[in-house]
């Protein structure tokens, strides 16, 4: 396929919050759901030293990916040769740089076959052929989500299975050899009566933190309770928080629970977390309480979980039912640095802007909220690159406005720029 180069401008904004942010266009995307923005896309946006990259679907369900040098705002974007069913939120396209510069590609997934491909070159935006990993549990995947280790290495998680019976399958690339080995195929176990919803993380040293929800069925309503484990050998052993070993797989009887839930509180799955610089885990979410569905903090501190209720939301909705669905506020991305946690996020209670939420965790402060657009961008979720905000605490994030139906339904609406949004600094008072 030809290359094509897109010129954009980089416009300069101060938003009414007085936050500057920079904005470079990448091309036009698929916006009659929410595919391109899912949450879970780990990831939508990623760097190396000299180059960031973005994939998207277009409007004709084409597998977009586009890359810029980090200190231009040109992007140069490639139509690949794959297509995806872009009409299922759920099949959202995930990329990685793995330890040599090479591009890897994960699309089109919900409870089927797997879909991956790697770039030619270093760097380079044009894919190879479809490629097996493994070979094993590839007949049925869903939510297929990359994290890259400090040596260079790749882990890929994914479920096995289906909503309510399903199991997480952990591979993992070694950058030398350039092949993949299965290291669990059921990490965590629904013993055929539940599945686990998961997010995960990768602090400084390599450990790698895990937490998740349970679902007992096909509808939301059913998840609870949130759970943790970690690993300081590349996933191949697991431990609890205070270091005693797990028995694999994982169940619902023998995981640690950093904070017990029950079913039918608005508990979502698959948002986010993080670490801070000694590698405690950070946990975001939301659930009802007292009466309104508010953002939620879960964190380890000296060895205790700890839970911080963020208070700012005014308003509850319902969560009961199965698909993707149209929800008025978003998952809730989370960072942390220098004391301060902030959680990035999108609300219809403020005109479904990307709004910031901030505060120091170990003082009695309120939490502040500030605006990084003064647009709306539809039922948008988070998602940034983890690369250059842990190397540089620069957030760059991947914007489009769209739009998403209850029950895989779909809008009317054209497609929209994807863009992205540079924070020059993040809030600090």
């Amino acid at each position: 396929m030809k290359k094509l180069l897109l010129l954009t401008v980089c416009l300069i904004l101060t938003s009414c919050s007085g936050i500057k942010t920079t904005t470079s266009e990448v091309g036009k995307g698929w916006a009659k759901n929410s595919v391109n923005t899912v949450i879970f896309r780990k990831n939508a946006i990623i760097s190396n030293k000299n180059y960031q990259f973005t994939a998207y679907y277009d409007n004709s369900s084409n597998l977009i990916l586009a890359k810029r040098r980090l200190d231009k705002s040109t992007w140069e974007v490639h139509k690949t040769r794959y297509k995806g069913n872009s009409k299922d939120a759920h099949n959202a396209i995930s990329i990685a740089l793995d330890g040599d510069g090479y591009l890897h590609v994960s699309w089109d997934h919900h409870d089927t076959n797997l879909r991956y491909a790697i770039s030619k070159k270093p760097s380079g935006l044009e894919l190879g052929n479809e490629l097996k990993m493994t070979g094993k549990l590839e007949e049925k995947v869903s939510y297929p989500q990359f994290y890259k280790l400090p040596n260079g290495n790749l882990l890929f998680m994914y479920r096995s299975g289906q909503s309510g019976r399903g199991s997480l399958v952990l591979n993992r690339f070694n950058n030398k050899t350039k092949t993949w080995e299965q290291i669990h195929e059921n990490l965590i176990n629904g013993e055929e009566q539940r599945n686990a919803y998961w997010q995960a993380t990768v602090d400084r040293d390599g450990n790698i933190h895990l937490s998740w929800v349970w679902r007992e069925s096909w509808d939301v309503a059913t998840n609870h309770d949130l759970a943790y484990a970690v690993s300081k050998d590349n996933g191949q052993t697991w431990e609890r928080s205070d270091g005693e070993k797990y028995e694999l797989p994982i169940t619902a009887a023998t995981a640690e629970y950093a904070w017990k839930i029950p079913q039918n509180s608005n508990l979502i799955n698959q948002t986010s977390m993080t670490t801070d610089r000694d590698g405690n885990p950070y946990i975001a979410s939301y659930w009802n309480e007292g009466g309104k569905t508010q953002y939620h903090l879960v964190y380890l501190e000296n060895g205790e979980w700890k839970k911080e209720n963020t208070g700012f939301r005014k308003t509850s909705f319902d969560l009961s039912g199965g698909g993707t669905k149209k929800i008025p506020i978003s998952r809730p991305e989370i960072m942390v640095n220098s004391g301060k946690a902030y959680l990035l996020f999108r609300d219809a209670e403020r005109d479904n802007k990307i709004s910031l939420a901030y505060k120091n965790i170990s003082k009695g402060e309120s939490w502040k909220i500030k605006d990084l657009t003064s647009y709306s961008v539809g039922e948008w979720e988070p998602n940034y690159d983890l690369e250059l905000f842990s190397l540089k605490k620069e957030l760059h994030i991947f914007v489009q406005n769209v739009s998403q139906m209850d029950s895989e339904g779909l809008s009317t609406q054209e497609p929209t720029p994807v863009k992205i949004l540079k924070v020059k600094s993040l809030p600090k008072k």
